[in-house]
């Protein structure tokens, strides 16, 4: 297929490469000098601004993977004295935004692309900079069913999993309630070992249990917030991201404002937007999410300073 690829960071990047390499027409661009030359060195062929990418490739299918949905919203309609997306476009075109924004915004995206003789879906990502590299992310689609069918297998050029999780904007639904589970086990996990630690369990028996009891998730067996038990975790790299504790604090902001929408009641979502909220005022924005670990022991202990208890609880 032809494809323009906007958003080259750490996520986007791999997951163009992929297309590219997959056999693909992918034309890329991004707004940072870094990003665009990091692209040119793997051989991806990248345009000069978002829409001459999309008109240099021809695009049948537009892929944008951008930081919130404000980005999303004015790269369709255009800012900046540049054209829209959706202006440039040929007739037709399928929209496919990979971001993680607000699930209004994703239904405003729906709409603009559709009042300009668009089609559009919201399909958000999960499985970090790893699953983009692998090709093994989860997408979760929202928009018509007919749509996703046309541009599957171009999806699953890039992760393992295509999950329609209905209409526009609930794909967006599904991966903030996913990240709200993922921030609360991180959590509940980094404290049991705290707690283990306290009490003189080591480390290597309390994973063993837990990891082959009903304690065992992701965040556990994958995401291990302390060294040794899981040789691939973070925790291992001194907490080199991995999911960035700014990343989590984005998505459960995302979160807490659905929350609030919907009159929801959800108080330990809440308890761990607000955790993730001061643990990434800190170093913790850079730093692996499982890095919550640390300021949950520093609280624990009495010892920290100021800095250290962001993000511990109150």
């Amino acid at each position: 297929m032809r494809v323009a690829f906007l958003g080259l960071g750490h996520m986007g990047l791999p997951m163009a490469v992929n297309l590219h390499r997959a056999g693909h027409r992918v034309v890329g661009f991004d707004v940072a000098d870094r990003a665009r030359g990091a692209a040119r060195e793997t051989g991806l062929e990248v345009a000069g601004s978002a829409p001459d990418a999309v008109r240099r490739a021809e695009a049948e299918v537009v892929v944008t993977m951008f930081q919130n949905g404000a980005q999303v919203l004015a790269a369709y309609t255009g800012a900046g004295g540049e054209p829209g997306l959706c202006d440039v476009a040929a007739p037709g075109t399928l929209f496919v935004d990979c971001s993680t924004i607000a699930v209004d915004d994703a239904r405003s995206a729906h709409s603009v692309a559709g009042s300009a003789g668009h089609r559009a879906l919201d399909a958000p990502v999960s499985g970090g900079v790893v699953g983009a590299e692998a090709g093994t992310l989860t997408f979760m689609v929202g928009g018509a069913a007919s749509d996703l069918d046309e541009v599957r297998a171009l999806l699953e050029t890039m992760g393992r999993r295509v999950v329609h999780c209905g209409g526009p904007g609930l794909g967006q639904a599904a991966k903030i309630c996913n990240n709200m589970i993922l921030a609360v086990s991180q959590i509940a996990v980094a404290e049991a070992f705290v707690l283990g630690e306290s009490l003189g369990l080591g480390h290597a028996e309390l994973y063993d249990v837990a990891a082959h009891a009903s304690g065992q998730c992701w965040a556990l067996t994958v995401n291990c917030p302390v060294p040794g038990p899981v040789p691939s975790s973070p925790a291992n790299r001194d907490f080199a991201p991995g999911f960035a504790g700014a990343l989590m604090d984005k998505d459960l902001t995302l979160a807490a404002r659905a929350i609030a929408d919907a009159g929801v009641s959800a108080r330990l979502g809440s308890a761990a937007h607000e955790m993730y909220r001061r643990f990434a005022e800190g170093e913790g924005a850079g730093r692996d999410f499982s890095g919550i670990i640390e300021t949950i022991r520093a609280h624990s202990r009495g010892t920290e300073s100021p800095d250290d208890a962001r993000g511990a609880p109150r």
